[in-house]
């Protein structure tokens, strides 16, 4: 039986001259349209505006990330729906505005910890454990 059908079913076994349970079934539908609103609607709609409000200010010389996840840094407009997005030096396709997944910060790309640092920190790691044991 499922959580819906109990949760109906609950007011039905109520005895006759308790009506908490209409009650109950009444204020259950639209309980559930407001979590649905909250969980599943908003989430989509600001997603939805961001993307647009992103889409909308991109311009010459952002480096961005495609739908499919091919990165390169806009070159030029053709029209007002396509860019010319340069992904390799002389190699440039024409994409649809709505392609555009995300603006890439340039700063955080050189953030990324070399695999070196990985393998030092490791080692460093490794040493504190001998030492504690």
């Amino acid at each position: 039986m499922s959580i819906l059908t109990f949760l109906a079913s609950a007011g039905t076994d109520a005895e006759a001259t308790n009506d908490g349970g209409s009650a109950f079934s009444f204020l259950l539908l639209p309980l559930m349209l407001l979590a649905m609103y909250f969980l599943i609607i908003r989430p989509n709609s600001k997603k939805r505006k961001a993307q647009q409000s992103l889409q909308s200010e991109l311009g010459i010389g952002d480096e961005v990330i495609t739908t499919a996840g091919i990165i390169g840094t806009i070159t030029g407009e053709d029209g007002p729906t396509r860019f010319w997005l340069e992904i390799d030096d002389d190699v440039q396709v024409r994409i649809a505005r709505g392609g555009i997944a995300g603006r890439l910060d340039p700063d955080a790309l050189d953030d990324k910890p070399d695999a070196d640092d990985d393998a030092a920190e490791a080692d460093a790691a490794d040493e504190a454990a001998d030492q504690d044991s």
